[in-house]
């Protein structure tokens, strides 16, 4: 069965997508949720809505999938148990330690891994299975064919987005809202500066980061053979009506096993939409007509108004019930009621009397036990043992029908038991007392050099398909005393995978020792070519839970969040070797979509563009590998004469060098060592000393 997965930003929106027959709903209970700007729910609405959708055969995912503080985790942990004591059916998550947390507290509730794992692969979800999910969403960015040879192998439920807004970066993978504005889409409180005007020139003339909304409304049955588990609707931020109306469009469709109408399309165009709606991805058929901006209209107040009366008037008979009954002589009048899985009510009514006029028979006990109009419940079938001679009244029958079904409301709409295990953060461990050693990332092969290899760093990192194509600067470095380790793609699909392997196997014979990794789709990958596995900060190390995970998988090293304030990263409690990055142009985006082809008709990611906005801050846009393109701030982060990363406990400073040419990586690293005054033009401190939301 394919379900049907509905937003719900209020209780009001619960109604709306359970009666226009959504299978599932997902929503925010406290302040863990990627949508801490929506309504969200206190835990008497929350416990009103579990028991609401579960009378009615809907299950409820509870949306904790953000980044949390150690100081958080205690919060976030009485958080999910009083969601799982209201009954909730599953958590989805995005965090590492929050993953770990649940595993110790609420062990027996089913976890989702969220889109903002940015899962984008067979390895990927495989993964997700191993760290015990039990379903993941997939990046949206995916094609029919990825998403088939997924599902095709991967032992774990595959959820996908079918409707709704697109991100223009991977999620989970984007930083522009928070290192640009202080607003945090891993926190949830993305201020969406994708949708906001851009240009390749002096002025932001266009909007070359706003992609029109998905719909998928024409696949439905191929995504139903394709192995798809649920089909995901986006909206928790939408009104109700917005939600029944999409809901509905989508629940009838699945239902009849056919695609929306024209009628249909045209509705949900109407409830919302971005200059119209696109597929390209699922159809592998990217480029700038999937972009688009929304259009101030007038609102569709008939359509919402007539299904506003729709949801709050009417009850969608949804539970198939079969209903048993006994009439015998001498014998209380007995009425039962069992639904699909198992629950039964029973009730006796008054002694059925012998009949002075027309004896009750079945059919008519049938046709007074069917009539469950206005309830939650269909009557699917009556079993009904009535003996000859007998009279009872209609209106026995009818109240002993409305007290079966009332007790088995209450059945259906009370909790499980839970098992609720306390919180407990484990041992501290001390912070490293001597300074951070330098490690060096780079873009280009070009930019190692005798001179930087000079500065005696503990690591240097090149892209593999890099340090692939130019086995002389592996070699220049090993030979300079280097160690060297091959950065990992954060996006790599199956497709790609192949080359990617005969890359880190070129380079481990060449002497590379280490792999950093920056998603959970390629750790196997890393460990199989024989490499150390070091954690980039795509992994997301946001508390020490996440970094207890990461050693229990076998990581050497992890690299805190740049989301961090440097005094949350001081009192992390580290359990392996930390990364700070204290230098260098912060990626802010990566994208499918190359935006650059999309802006010039060409590729000329190497040409490192530059994208313009509205205040005149330039952000260069680089190549990624897959032909993706990667978004960097304006400004480049620069800490060498902040002495506080240096009491931090980490083991690592890292300078990330992206657009500099050789002599600014040497340069910069001189600064970082303490020799001379160099300094970048335009620099930031990030986010290390001001708070993020």
């Amino acid at each position: 069965m394919l379900e049907l997965l509905a937003p719900a930003g209020s209780p009001e929106a619960v109604t709306a997508a359970v009666q226009a027959g959504a299978d599932a709903v997902y929503l925010g209970f406290g302040a863990f949720n990627a949508r801490r700007n929506a309504k969200n729910f206190t835990l008497e609405e929350l416990t009103q809505a579990v028991s609401y959708c579960h009378v009615r055969g809907v299950k409820v995912y509870l949306t904790l999938n953000t980044l949390v503080t150690d100081r958080e985790l205690p919060a976030a942990a009485e958080t999910v148990a009083q969601a799982a004591q209201a009954g909730v059916d599953a958590v989805l998550i995005q965090d590492l330690g929050v993953l770990r947390m649940l595993r110790q507290t609420v062990p027996g509730l089913a976890v989702h891994g969220s889109t903002q794992l940015t899962v984008h692969s067979l390895e990927g979800a495989r993964r997700c299975a191993g760290l015990g999910m039990t379903r993941v969403v997939l990046a949206r960015e995916l094609s029919r064919e990825a998403i088939e040879y997924i599902c095709l192998h991967a032992p774990i439920e595959i959820e996908i987005f079918a409707h709704g807004a697109l991100c223009m970066c991977y999620s989970g993978q984007c930083f522009f809202s928070s290192v640009i504005g202080g607003r945090s889409g891993n926190r949830g409180l993305c201020a969406q500066p994708c949708r906001l005007a851009y240009g390749w020139g002096k002025k932001a003339n266009g909007h070359p980061l706003s992609l029109k909304d998905l719909s998928l409304a024409g696949h439905l049955q191929e995504l139903r053979k394709l192995g798809v588990k649920c089909l995901k609707l986006e909206g928790r931020m939408k009104r109700p009506e917005y939600v029944a109306v999409v809901t509905g469009i989508y629940a009838r469709a699945l239902h009849e096993n056919r695609e929306p109408t024209s009628e249909e399309l045209e509705q949900l165009e109407a409830a919302f939409s971005r200059q119209g709606f696109t597929d390209g991805y699922y159809l592998n058929q990217k480029g700038p007509e999937m972009f688009g901006v929304r259009q101030e209209g007038e609102e569709p107040r008939a359509l919402f108004a007539q299904t506003r009366s729709q949801y709050l008037s009417g009850e969608r008979q949804r539970v198939g019930v079969t209903f048993y009954a006994l009439v015998r002589p001498g014998e209380p009048l007995q009425v039962g009621v069992r639904d699909g899985e198992g629950r039964t009510a029973t009730a006796a009514g008054p002694v059925p009397e012998p009949a002075r006029t027309r004896p009750l028979d079945r059919e008519a006990v049938e046709k007074q036990l069917s009539r469950t109009g206005g309830t939650p419940y269909r009557c699917e079938n009556v079993r009904a043992l009535v003996e000859p001679g007998l009279s009872a009244p209609a209106a026995a029958l009818n109240a002993l029908r409305r007290e079966v079904l009332e007790d088995l409301t209450r059945q259906r709409g009370a909790p499980a038991p839970v098992e609720l295990m306390e919180f407990q953060p484990g041992v501290r461990y001390e912070n490293r007392r001597e300074p951070p050693a330098l490690t060096f990332s780079l873009l280009r092969a070009e930019q190692l050099t005798p001179e930087l290899c000079a500065l005696g760093p503990a690591l240097v990192y090149l892209p593999a398909a890099e340090a692939a194509a130019h086995p002389q600067t592996v070699e220049l470095a090993l030979s300079q005393g280097c160690r060297v380790g091959a950065v990992l793609p954060r996006v790599c699909w199956d497709r790609e995978r192949k080359a990617l392997e005969r890359d880190l196997e070129a380079l481990r014979a060449l002497g590379v020792t280490d792999a950093l990794v920056g998603a959970l789709d390629l750790m196997d990958a890393a460990q199989a070519a024989g490499l150390t596995l070091r954690g980039d900060f795509g992994l997301h190390v946001f508390n020490a839970q996440a970094l207890k995970e990461l050693k229990r998988l076998g990581f050497a090293s992890a690299t805190a969040s740049f989301e961090l304030k440097l005094a949350q990263i001081r009192d992390l409690s580290k359990c392996l070797d930390l990364e700070v990055i204290v230098y260098g142009r912060l990626p802010l985006m990566i994208t499918e979509n190359c935006i650059v082809k999309n802006g010039f008709g060409r590729c000329a990611c190497r040409e490192s563009p530059m994208l313009t906005d509205r205040k005149g801050e330039r952000f260069p846009v680089v190549p990624a590998p897959g032909c993706r393109s990667e978004i960097l701030n304006a400004k480049t982060l620069f800490l060498a004469d902040k002495p506080e990363y240096r009491r931090a406990g980490a083991w690592a400073a890292r300078l990330l060098f992206t657009t500099e040419d050789p002599q600014t990586c040497v340069r910069a690293a001189e600064r970082c060592l303490g020799r001379g005054s160099w300094a970048p033009r335009d620099l930031t401190r990030g986010l290390y000393y001001r708070d993020v939301e």
